[in-house]
């Protein structure tokens, strides 16, 4: 048998010892990578325009895992197919949606010709608050809810089976005011989505389960319109629907118009799932008076509140994402 050549030698013993080293490091790579947090979204998308921002931005965390989305107050059914159309169009087919609580209207529906043009097919037949239910079974201790409606299908869940509601590892809820207003004054006011279910939102806050809290005090983020504009000039299919909607939103809703910028109130709580830095919280004893108002008492914390955020911070961030 011919020896072999030593270059030949050197060549293979060299390959393996590559081979081996970016085997190694690879996995080294790979124990790094954290895992996904396992989310749920509780949304009443459809009505304002930021709830479609906050569901965009799960879309491009790829630090989190959306289980499913559960739709809250008003015509449910709407915002299922609202959400359902938005998932199908962005590349998130297999994330189920379910309907919750349906409630009698109290606003604008904005974007109705959006989700008028999706069909019902590919609703889970459960309701929304078993759904929530089901996935808490199936992930004990591990789902952060994400919660930027009225707090409707949370407290149907509790009220159905309260022993598996406090298996979330977490809520992150926008809700709430404690020291400012809508007006940025330094004032409470009764915010929106405690004030569509005063009993929701009790329940919710006595329920036990850890709370973070994102009030209007930290939330009320008005979109830079440069900012925006940057935002809708990249062309992917998701920048895409929320062009639509936000289109959809500029023309139908009081509150908007061609020179008014979204507020994303609903995002920051996203942002806090993943960038808890970003809105640090302080912990507080919260209780939801008949009136809606959340007031500070004395107790136990039962809530850690961000009273205060950083907009020039959080945009950098959800631009960074979303415009991946």
């Amino acid at each position: 048998m011919k020896a072999m050549p030593r270059r030949w030698l050197t060549a293979i013993l060299f390959g393996f010892a590559l081979s081996g080293l970016l085997t190694l490091f690879a996995g080294r790579t790979h124990a790094a990578q954290p895992p996904q947090q396992l989310v749920l979204l509780d949304t009443d998308i459809g009505d304002d325009i930021d709830d479609a921002f906050a569901l965009a931005l799960i879309e491009r965390s790829p630090d989190l895992r959306l289980l499913g989305v559960t739709t809250a107050f008003g015509d449910t059914h709407l915002r299922a197919r609202l959400v359902r159309r938005f998932l199908d169009a962005t590349g998130f087919a297999s994330v189920p949606v379910a309907a919750g609580v349906p409630t009698t209207p109290k606003t604008t529906f904005t974007q109705a010709a959006y989700a008028n043009s999706s069909g019902t097919a590919h609703i889970s037949s459960l309701s929304g608050p078993d759904f929530l239910l089901d996935q808490i079974r199936r992930h004990p201790g591990q789902i952060t809810l994400l919660a930027i409606g009225p707090e409707t299908n949370l407290a149907a869940a509790i009220d159905k089976d309260p022993a598996t509601f406090r298996t979330l590892k977490r809520i992150v809820i926008m809700g709430g005011s404690v020291d400012r207003g809508y007006d940025g004054h330094t004032h409470a006011d009764p915010e929106w989505n405690i004030l569509c279910d005063i009993p929701a939102a009790q329940k919710v806050f006595t329920s036990g389960v850890p709370i973070a809290l994102m009030p209007l005090d930290s939330t009320i983020l008005k979109f830079p319109p440069d900012q925006l504009q940057e935002l809708f000039s990249h062309r992917t299919p998701l920048i895409g629907q929320l062009h639509e909607l936000e289109t959809e939103w500029s023309k139908n809703s009081p509150y908007a118009g061609p020179t008014l910028a979204p507020t994303l109130f609903d995002p920051m709580t996203v942002t806090y799932a993943v960038r808890p830095d970003l809105c640090p919280t302080t912990p507080l004893h919260l209780v939801i008076d008949d009136k809606g108002f959340t007031r500070r008492t004395a107790g136990t914390p039962n809530v850690g509140a961000c009273l205060k955020s950083d907009p020039g911070a959080f945009f950098h961030f959800y631009l960074s994402r979303v415009s991946r």
